[in-house]
């Protein structure tokens, strides 16, 4: 079994319909970004698998997340910048027809990012994934989240090693877009939170360190960026 196939936690109701999309520091005129990503970004409560928080997965608690220790890190360098948290797992589950989930990311779009952070790809199927369909289909999202065609964009491999990763690459290479590798940190125990959580599937998410990893990774890129 890969270590992606350990994450046992359903791609299905991470979030209500509603709470797809949120918001923080929304009313500030600074940088505006855009975080697209799944549970690992942000999960919401589902106390029958022993999660009771509304952050990324498995964090201890909201600001170690990966998606809060960047905010921290941006808003030391711009005070006023803002963020949106997008919750895409229904896009991933259905990336061969991802057009059909756009109704549930309308307001991300009118967002409008400056930036856009995408860090997902691990609840698309393992087994049988269309390489070139997965592409298009994220090239597309993409496109439609950047209304203005001016954002930037930061891409991320999975934390657990997947076979679009070599997708993601590609996009990236193609368009000349910065790329945060995170496939070596799924395979080490001491990044997830093994042992925190009954769950399996929970506990195999990353924990503080794989967290504070992904961030200082994704941070990297986001300073080389114009």
């Amino acid at each position: 079994m890969s270590q992606l196939q350990k994450n046992t936690v359903k791609a299905e109701n991470q979030l209500s319909e509603n709470e797809f999309v949120t918001f923080e520091c929304a009313d500030e005129m600074g940088c505006k970004v855009l975080f697209l990503g799944n549970s690992i970004t942000r999960h919401g409560v589902k106390e029958e698998i022993g999660w009771f928080y509304d952050h990324g997965m498995a964090a201890s608690e909201k600001e170690k997340d990966y998606v809060h220790i960047l905010m921290k890190k941006i808003r030391d360098m711009d005070p006023s910048a803002s963020f949106c948290i997008c919750q895409a797992a229904e896009w991933e589950r259905n990336y061969q027809d991802g057009a059909s989930t756009y109704r549930f990311y309308e307001s991300a779009r009118k967002f409008s990012a400056d930036i856009i952070i995408m860090r997902l790809i691990e609840n698309c199927p393992y087994h049988g994934l269309d390489t070139q369909i997965f592409k298009k289909s994220l090239t597309d999202f993409l496109d439609h989240l950047n209304v203005s065609g001016k954002a930037r964009i930061i891409l991320t491999t999975g934390f657990w090693k997947h076979p679009g990763d070599e997708a993601v690459r590609m996009l990236a290479k193609e368009r000349m877009l910065p790329l945060a590798e995170l496939g070596d940190l799924g395979e080490k125990a001491e990044m997830k939170a093994l042992g925190l959580f009954a769950h399996k599937g929970v506990a195999n998410h990353p924990g503080d360190l794989g967290m504070a990893t992904i961030a200082e990774r994704i941070f990297e890129q986001l300073q080389s960026i114009d």
